[in-house]
This record gives structure tokens, C-alpha cells and sequence, in this order.
């Protein structure tokens, strides 16, 4: 595959939790795209300040340095980041942190624990609002 296609098939995950991120990145890579994986928010906004080459993203909700949604509020200021959608995964049921995180550029949300029909079906959905922009 040439280097260009891939990077059109890349998608960045952010999670502290190892399990989550281990299985987001399987089920990403069973979908035929490549993950590129950090451990917290920080790590992700350190990549996304050099990097923009992502097909989406996914965020956990809560993470040390950075919370998810500070991150997608970075992505909102910068004119390179703006197209990527990002699904946001969260064990948080709270309507007004969903509401802030809508308005912040969230894409689609996630809700743990989850399966994989329902990761499969969120992320497909993700990553055909990216091609409706």
C-alpha cells in the first residue's frame, strides 16, 4: 500500500486504560485501519501539534494530562484538525458533560462497557461523517 493511503487509513487512539486501548485498537485494525496508539490526552496533543494525517480519532473521556474533550477543543482551533471526527468513548452518563463535549466537536460518543457490534456500528458511523465533510 502506498505511504499516502496509508496515512489516509491511520486513526489515533487515546486511552489511559491498557484494556480499552488494546481492544480499540483491535477492533480499528479488524476494520482495516491503522492505529497509532498514546497513552493519555497529553500524548495525543503532542501528536495532533506535528501530526494531522488521520482518517479520525477516538478519545477516552478521562485521561491524566488531558481530558478528551480539551483535547477536541485544541483539534476545533486548528484549521488542519478540524475535518478529523472523533468518537469519544466514556463511562460518563452525565447529559451536560455529553452536551459540552457536542459542543466542543465531538462526533459520536461511545458508552462503556460496549461491544462489538456496537464499536463496529460507532465506528463506521464516525468515519462516514468524515467523508460527508
Amino acid at each position: 500500500m502506498p505511504t499516502d493511503s496509508r496515512k489516509t487509513r491511520r486513526i489515533l487512539i487515546a486511552d489511559d486504560d491498557p484494556v480499552i486501548r488494546h481492544t480499540v485498537t483491535r477492533f480499528v485494525e479488524l476494520e482495516g485501519y491503522q492505529p497509532v496508539v498514546v497513552n493519555d490526552g497529553g500524548a495525543a496533543y503532542r501528536l495532533l501539534k506535528t501530526d494531522s494525517n488521520f482518517r479520525g480519532a477516538i478519545f477516552d473521556m478521562m485521561m491524566p494530562h488531558l481530558e478528551g474533550i480539551e483535547v477536541m477543543r485544541f483539534m476545533r482551533t486548528e484549521r488542519r484538525l478540524m475535518r478529523i471526527p472523533v468518537m469519544m468513548i466514556t463511562s460518563e452518563l452525565d447529559l451536560k458533560l455529553m452536551a459540552n463535549s457536542f459542543a466542543a466537536g465531538v462526533t459520536i460518543f461511545l458508552p462503556k462497557p460496549f461491544t462489538t457490534d456496537q464499536f463496529q456500528s460507532t465506528f463506521r458511523l464516525l468515519l462516514n461523517h468524515q467523508l460527508e465533510n
